[in-house]
């Protein structure tokens, strides 16, 4: 009884995994070739690089005011008194302190603002991607083109999805591909 069960319970098995191959439908798209396409992508970049130089500018005046008042210090602290070049020292270490963590929070804060900007193209690429798939019955859609998560090993030309996505989205695909 038992041999029996794991027999039947084994050709069902097989004959799954037979019904999955065939329906199975595989594409792949390169989501920032889509996204270097998409016209929102030019104002998105604009917006972020405003914002990266507006906090480029702030740290450079953090900069320059260290370098000024240091340089005050090194030709004054001869004739300054005990209290005032300690005062002065540390003043300069505040500031330093002070343009150290502006970097750090500069860095998560242009992460923050690049990820708010673009989220919205990659949900709407994403979007897409859905909807392509469900019309054309793929199964599944992997990724191409982005280096260290790049899922795909191999694939011919007519699993590329991309200029269906980018049509979905109202972009005309180039000709080259």
């Amino acid at each position: 009884m038992k041999i029996r069960s794991l027999i039947i319970l084994g050709l069902l098995a097989v004959g799954t995994t037979a019904m999955a191959q065939q329906n199975l439908k595989i594409g792949y798209t390169n989501v920032d070739y889509v996204l270097s396409l998409m016209p929102e992508t030019k104002q998105v970049e604009a917006e972020y690089n405003a914002y990266q130089t507006q906090i480029e500018n702030q740290l450079q005046s953090k900069i320059t005011e260290f370098q000024t008042k240091g340089q005050e210090f090194q030709q004054n602290a001869a004739t300054m008194t005990d209290l005032v070049r300690a005062d002065k020292q540390a003043e300069l270490q505040g500031l330093q302190t002070s343009i150290e963590r502006f970097q750090r929070e500069a860095q998560g804060s242009l992460s923050k603002k690049q990820a708010d900007l673009f989220q919205p193209l990659f949900d709407k690429i994403g979007t897409a991607i859905n909807a392509v798939a469900e019309e054309n019955g793929y199964t599944h859609v992997f990724s191409s083109g982005v280096p260290g998560m790049d899922v795909l090993l191999y694939a011919t030309e007519e699993n590329d999805i991309s200029p269906l996505i980018l049509k979905k989205l109202g972009i005309d695909p180039p000709a080259d591909n």
